[in-house]
């Protein structure tokens, strides 16, 4: 590398960049945070929750100020997604959220993912842009989670706040996902 630098500055060069070793390192607090649910330790959850959500603002800001490349790019929404869906899954598991939020989240995903793939075999061009519908049902299920570990870990209770979040994030989840198959079947044929 150059300048005995231990990661590059160029986005082409290589694929241990600072950016990615941050991606990574959220990658496997994964599984950690998994652990403390199932452990009911959703404090220390709560903490590994937010220090991800740190980790993914200093990836993104390296990888603009120093440059990306094409792990990053990949790298980056897998961590955010294997975060959110094994969150949703276990905190399910544990009667934290209700089943069918976990449900209804993972569906969505898989529905968005899978469709992709489809698109791709039939040799359709795959543009992925997030809309804003889905940036807005994102940030909603961060929030949720966020709230569910922090309630639940610090035995707080804030009455509705929980079934507020639940049902926004239900309702955003569906639009997002119906924008997205609509998206796919129809606004290319307009």
């Amino acid at each position: 590398m150059p300048d005995g630098a231990p990661f590059s500055r160029d986005a082409s060069y290589g694929m241990i960049t600072l950016p990615n070793v941050v991606t990574f390192g959220r990658l496997c607090a994964v599984p950690l945070a998994f652990w403390m649910v199932l452990e009911q330790r959703l404090d220390i959850a709560f903490f590994l929750f937010v220090g991800a959500g740190v980790s993914d603002a200093v990836d993104g800001w390296l990888a603009r100020r120093y440059g990306g490349n094409a792990l990053g790019a990949i790298l980056d929404p897998v961590a955010d997604k294997a975060l959110l869906v094994t969150m949703y899954a276990t905190l399910a598991v544990v009667r934290v959220l209700p089943d069918w939020i976990a449900i209804l989240v993972v569906f969505r995903d898989v529905v968005i993912v899978g469709g992709v793939i489809l698109l791709g075999v039939l040799g359709h061009k795959v543009s992925i842009r997030p809309l804003w519908i889905s940036k807005l049902n994102t940030t909603l299920q961060i929030v949720l989670v966020a709230a569910a570990l922090f309630l639940t870990g610090f035995s707080l209770i804030v009455p509705y706040v929980m079934s507020v979040l639940i049902w926004a994030v239900a309702v955003s989840t569906l639009a997002s996902g119906g924008a997205y198959v609509w998206r796919a079947t129809y606004a290319p044929r307009l």
